[in-house]
């Protein structure tokens, strides 16, 4: 399998576990979140291994059915738009989600970018200009 289709297929699964209920921009903005990750230096390099990156996306530790149907389908569309760069990042940036009906108690050092269906969106708070570490 190419590393184009192994980016593919990491990426519709996040999407399809993460987020299948939600509607199509919600679906984009979990895809989004993954590539937003690609672009922060914390993070690994490739798509596969930012989604499976140990102890981010929950679904990665469950035994779960195998994709299929529709649901599987809007996945594979929505990471391949997502992947060439023909999707508008609903999240503004956001590198982190959690469903809104879980609790939660890691977002004090994010700031809230979005809420869109059942997932907060997060990005990392700035740092105060000037502010020297």
């Amino acid at each position: 399998m190419s590393t184009v289709a192994t980016a593919l297929l990491c990426l519709a699964l996040n999407v399809y576990y993460e987020a299948r209920g939600e509607s199509y921009v919600g679906k984009e903005a979990v895809a989004h979140v993954v590539m937003n990750r690609l672009k922060a230096p914390e993070y690994p390099d490739t798509v596969c291994e930012v989604v499976y990156q140990p102890g981010q996306f929950s679904w990665i530790t469950m035994k779960l059915k195998k994709p299929q149907g529709p649901a599987w389908e809007d996945a594979q569309h929505i990471a391949q738009k997502v992947l060439d760069g023909e999707s508008r990042d609903p999240t503004l940036g956001a590198t982190h989600f959690h469903n809104t009906k879980l609790p939660y108690t890691w977002n004090k050092k994010y700031t809230r970018t979005e809420v869109i269906g059942l997932h907060a969106f997060y990005k990392k708070k700035a740092r105060p200009r000037g502010v020297k570490l």
